[in-house]
């Protein structure tokens, strides 16, 4: 990270809150007001932006909607603050962490579209149950998404596409479409990201996978 990145960190990124999400900031876990962060607009949600390209592409064509932005990682927070300087986009918020925090205090059924792109594999087999595609990942996803809203996955690597098609189904979500041609179909209004650019250029193939939430009831565990 260079010193132009370090200082967006510090004078940029926490102008960009969506409010108080970590336990840190937020112990009580009060629910945050939608209306706060970005009046009446609707909301859609990135998790693990990488570099941040889709997040920008979608909020530059989507200019009446709200974007909230998870990444972990700080130099992928770093790399979207320089592009939403240079581009003047100013409906995206920014949450430095694990999208679990952030869950914790959406309310049910404030998010009207979700992204989850080139997530991490966790390639071991021990370490499947980290993936976000687990029931403890989808169900919290689940309340807070608005019925009949999209969820969509991208992913490189096919043992995450066979777990996606085994989990997330029995988790509040449909597929959607045909599964055979679809999957290798990148949605129309995609931009490739480097992450997909990466998987490219070693010989694995992207595919693309669209669920919708349905009515199904979140368990009271969750």
């Amino acid at each position: 990270m260079n010193m132009i990145q370090k200082v967006r960190l510090d004078t940029q990124l926490a102008s960009l809150s969506p409010g108080p999400i970590s336990y840190e900031e937020n112990p009580k876990r009060t629910p945050l007001d939608p209306n706060t962060i970005f009046g009446s607009k609707e909301i859609w949600l990135e998790i693990g932006f990488g570099g941040g390209e889709h997040l920008i592409h979608q909020a530059k064509a989507n200019p009446d909607l709200g974007f909230i932005g998870c990444e972990p990682f700080v130099n992928g927070v770093a790399m979207l603050l320089g592009k939403i300087e240079r581009e003047g986009i100013n409906n995206i918020r920014i949450y430095p962490g694990d999208v679990r925090d952030l869950f914790d205090v959406l309310p049910a059924r404030s998010i009207s579209k979700t992204f989850l792109l080139y997530p991490d594999p966790w390639p071991k087999k021990r370490h499947h149950r980290r993936r976000f595609v687990t029931p403890d990942h989808l169900w919290c996803l689940a309340r807070v998404m608005q019925e009949n809203c999209e969820f969509r996955i991208a992913t490189d690597i096919e043992d995450y596409v066979r777990q996606t098609l085994s989990e997330v189904p029995d988790c509040g979500f449909d597929l959607i479409g045909d599964l055979k041609e679809g999957m290798h179909q990148s949605w129309l209004d995609w931009v490739p990201t480097r992450y997909e650019k990466k998987a490219l250029r070693e010989g694995r193939s992207p595919r693309y996978l669209s669920f919708i939430r349905n009515g199904a009831a979140i368990p009271e565990v969750f």
